[in-house]
């Protein structure tokens, strides 16, 4: 791989773990803790209706400071679909996208990651800066050894 040709499907995962609109949050946040990961595309069937992230989810678990005791915490997220909380405009990349390009995004828009969409606008991957960040210790390993 040369630096030139260097692009975001090199670097992004694929086949990502996503959610259906119509899921709880309380599902959302419990597969986000199983799979150790921070975000979800959420899916209304095999279309790409937004992004949801932990901290996005977090937002709707009620502060300490309450009156609800957690088991209606529990319920009330239990019966709140991901489509309250998720972006419904997440920024998408292509696979074809060169990864400096993706890079400078999610440095300027402050973005921990960004869906990537296939030519009929479909999931392709999720790029991450822990992706990118792989690829820069990958190529600072190769020019040091």
């Amino acid at each position: 791989m040369s630096a030139r040709k260097l692009t975001v499907g090199d670097w992004m995962t694929r086949d990502p773990i996503t959610i259906q609109d119509g899921a709880s949050i309380i599902e959302a946040i419990h597969l986000l803790k199983e799979k150790n990961i921070r975000r979800l595309p959420v899916m209304h069937g095999r279309e790409i209706v937004g992004l949801v992230t932990e901290k996005m989810l977090l937002g709707y678990v009620p502060l300490k400071a309450t009156s609800l005791d957690q088991w209606e915490v529990h319920f009330l997220l239990s019966k709140t679909s991901v489509r309250e909380a998720m972006n419904p405009k997440p920024y998408t990349v292509h696979a074809q996208t060169p990864l400096g390009e993706a890079a400078k995004l999610l440095r300027d828009r402050k973005l921990n990651g960004v869906l990537v969409v296939d030519a009929i606008g479909g999931l392709a991957g999720l790029l991450t800066t822990t992706n990118a960040l792989e690829a820069l210790i990958h190529f600072a390993d190769q020019a040091a050894g």
